[in-house]
C-alpha cells in the first residue's frame, strides 16, 4: 500500500493533536511553577489587594470576636446604605472571618429563601476568601466605604415592566451604589494605604411586602445595572 487510508491518516492526525495538548499542558504546568516561585519570594510591597486602607479609630486585637446584626429598617436608601457599608467593611485584626461577614449579611436575605444561594454567591466576589484573608492578616489589613451616590438605575423601571404584574414582588427596587473603597494595613513597619471608586448595585424587597427591608441579590462589583 503506497497511500495511507483515510482511517489511517485520521488516527495519525489525533495522535498528533494529542500529543501537542500533552506538550501544552506540560508547559502550562512549568510556567506557573516559575511564576508560583518567584511570586512566594518577591520582597516589593503588597499590592493593593494586600495592603489597602482601613477602619479609622480601630487596632489590632480591639475588633469584636463577632459581628453584630444589621439594624433592621423599613427605609430602602437606609438599608441600601447600611448593606453597602456592611459589605466592604472588614478588618483583618479582629477575631472575625469573611464567614462571618457572610452571615451577618444573609441574615437580611429574602425571608423565603429563594434568593439565598444566589447571594451567598455575589458576597463571595466581594469579600476576600479564607486564604486570602489570612494574607491580608499579615498587613493588619482593614476596608471601609464612603459613600458618594446613592440612585435608582436608569433601566430599574424598564426591568420591573418587562417582569410583569406577577414578577417581583410589591416594594423590589434597586439602588447603585457610587462609592470610595478604602484600605490601610502595616508594610515593613510603616503605614500604607489606597483608595479607589467602586460602583455596584444592590437590588432588595421592602414594603409593603416585608415589614422592613431584605437584601435579594448584588451585581458584580463595578458592573451595575445601567
Amino acid at each position: 500500500m503506497l497511500y495511507p487510508t483515510t482511517s489511517e491518516v485520521l488516527r495519525r492526525r489525533r495522535l498528533i493533536m494529542a500529543g501537542v495538548a500533552v506538550a501544552l499542558l506540560l508547559i502550562a504546568v512549568v510556567t506557573y511553577a516559575v511564576v508560583a516561585h518567584r511570586s512566594a519570594s518577591t520582597t516589593s510591597p503588597p499590592s493593593d489587594d494586600v495592603a489597602g486602607a482601613a477602619a479609622p479609630n480601630s487596632g489590632a486585637g480591639e475588633q469584636p470576636a463577632k459581628l453584630d446584626p444589621l439594624t433592621p429598617t423599613s427605609d430602602p436608601e437606609t438599608f441600601a446604605q447600611q448593606v453597602a457599608r456592611a459589605i466592604f467593611a472588614w478588618d483583618t485584626t479582629g477575631m472575625v472571618s469573611p464567614a462571618d461577614h457572610v452571615v451577618q449579611l444573609v441574615a437580611l436575605a429574602d425571608p423565603t429563601g429563594e434568593s439565598t444561594p444566589g447571594l451567598v454567591g455575589d458576597l463571595g466576589n466581594y469579600l476576600p476568601t479564607a486564604e486570602a484573608w489570612t494574607v491580608l492578616a499579615q498587613y493588619q489589613t482593614q476596608q471601609w466605604l464612603t459613600i458618594t451616590s446613592l440612585t435608582t438605575p436608569t433601566l430599574w423601571p424598564q426591568a420591573v415592566a418587562q417582569a410583569g404584574p406577577t414578577g417581583l414582588l410589591p416594594g423590589t427596587t434597586a439602588f447603585t451604589i457610587d462609592g470610595v473603597r478604602h484600605r490601610w494595613g502595616v508594610w515593613e513597619g510603616e503605614p500604607v494605604s489606597s483608595s479607589h471608586d467602586i460602583t455596584f448595585t444592590i437590588f432588595m424587597v421592602c414594603g409593603p411586602s416585608y415589614p422592613r427591608c431584605h437584601l435579594l441579590r448584588l451585581s458584580m462589583l463595578d458592573k451595575p445595572l445601567d
